[in-house]
């Protein structure tokens, strides 16, 4: 047949995948990166949560337990910056190789008995919490139909304060009755274990494995799981990746007009996860510190965590309806003013009242936390989008480190007064750089 002698066209990789319907398969890949960012967001506050009881079971002051929570946050700043190990070995290696690591290392912290030793080893669970984040939003992404794609990429970046909370929970379960020690051992083992599960029933993502043809084979078996007709001879692209760019560098985000919107961005990123960081290290040893039972203490950033989660959903609903300017530049300005507020009261004598801000707070920051990548994809044209994306948050990691370091003599020397103003400081000047943004996303209906 004439018809057999002509070569079959290429499947486009990009252009199946963003118009096929969004099937089971795909949902369940997506809720195994979801799992994945929950276990990391645990991993990465049990610090916050174990430090009371460690530094009371130890005699620690704050200033000399301070390294154990700066080392996570450096390794995590690490981690991010080795993200492009998924590049070369693929998205589901790299995430087995990251949760592993911040698997084992933390179930390690449970058998130290000095702060170097814990230092060390959250430093190295830090790399591997720093790295699984990046690349499980990347493989929710990938498996997902451009439709729902910001979507629930949002809902996949919600999972970290959603991992906080889980957090929280097993604090008030096991560490009344079984101490610290335990908590690192159960926070290590479920990513060991979900990393196992990993290597037998999650696939390379499609877009990964269209740049290698010997592994075709195993993207065909893939896409006929996602219900698509393909055969053994059918061959692939990937046209918008494959298109020839010319690298942009980090010079290209300051040039045509964009210098001040980067500027505002790192700004932004830098004092937001400042915030976040602050309370994820810091808040319930703060509360501890002025008479606040330990119970208590860590239920306030359970109840942050949880109000981050809510935050985060509600923010990105709205950004859609109204676009991002009023939501953002009201979130963060109640951010500011719900760290205020905490000081008009004695918080050891109303403590509902105190959870209730908390959970206010939590609610504030994260809705900007999280929807600030969205803002990123918004401003940054295709070509430079993954730049501007990493300059902000390499900024925003260095807010976090400098709230690590400042938090023990913050409390130390200026009390609840001093850390409370630093969070609503850094959530006014991310209102002002919010403020100074030029491009915001516009409505829906607007942008379409």
């Amino acid at each position: 047949m004439a018809e057999g002698n002509n070569p079959k066209p290429a499947l486009d990789i990009s252009t199946t995948l963003d118009h096929m319907p969004f099937t089971l398969y795909q949902r369940l890949i997506v809720v195994f990166a979801a799992l994945a960012v929950i276990l990391d967001g645990f991993d990465s506050q049990l610090i916050g949560y174990a430090a009371p009881a460690l530094m009371r079971e130890w005699g620690l002051t704050k200033n000399e337990f301070m390294p154990s929570v700066v080392a996570g946050v450096f390794g995590s700043s690490v981690g991010a910056i080795t993200g492009v190990f998924a590049d070369y070995f693929g998205r589901k290696r790299a995430l087995i190789g990251y949760m592993l690591t911040f698997g084992l290392f933390t179930s390690l912290v449970a058998t130290q008995n000095s702060i170097l030793g814990i230092a060390i080893f959250r430093f190295i669970a830090g790399i591997g919490i720093g790295g699984a984040l990046p690349i499980a939003t990347t493989i929710a992404a990938e498996f997902t139909p451009q439709r729902y794609r910001t979507m629930v990429v949002t809902a996949t970046i919600v999972c970290v304060p959603l991992g906080g909370v889980v957090a929280g929970f097993f604090a008030e379960v096991i560490m009344p009755d079984f101490g610290w020690r335990m908590m690192f051992l159960i926070g290590g083992a479920m990513p060991i274990a979900l990393s196992i599960f990993c290597i037998f029933a999650t696939p390379e993502t499609p877009k990964y494995l269209v740049g290698h043809p010997e592994r075709w084979p195993e993207l065909r078996r893939i896409l006929k799981k996602m219900g698509q007709m393909v055969d053994d001879n059918t061959t692939f692209t990937d046209k918008g990746e494959q298109e020839p760019t010319k690298r942009a560098g980090y010079g290209a985000i300051f040039r045509d007009n964009m210098a001040r919107d980067t500027s505002a961005l790192w700004c932004a990123f830098f004092f937001c996860l400042a915030s976040v960081y602050a309370a994820f290290s810091w808040l319930p040893t703060m509360l501890a510190s002025v008479d606040i039972s330990q119970d208590v203490a860590r239920s306030g950033l359970t109840v942050y965590n949880f109000g981050g989660v809510i935050g985060a959903l509600v923010c990105s609903w709205f950004i859609t309806k109204f676009g991002s300017y009023s939501p953002l530049i009201l979130c963060s300005a109640g951010g500011a003013l719900s760290a205020l507020a905490v000081e008009f009261f004695d918080m050891s004598s109303h403590l509902l009242l105190l959870i209730i801000l908390l959970g206010l707070h939590g609610f504030f920051v994260n809705a900007v936390q999280s929807t600030m990548y969205a803002l990123c994809a918004y401003i940054y044209p295709t070509k430079i989008r993954a730049t501007g994306t990493s300059g902000a948050l390499m900024f925003g990691r260095v807010g976090a480190i400098a709230a690590a370091f400042g938090g023990a003599p913050i409390i130390t020397y200026s009390g609840s007064l001093g850390y409370f103003g630093l969070l609503a400081f850094s959530m006014f000047i991310v209102t002002i750089a919010l403020l100074v943004l030029q491009r915001h996303i516009p409505p829906a209906k607007t942008a379409s």
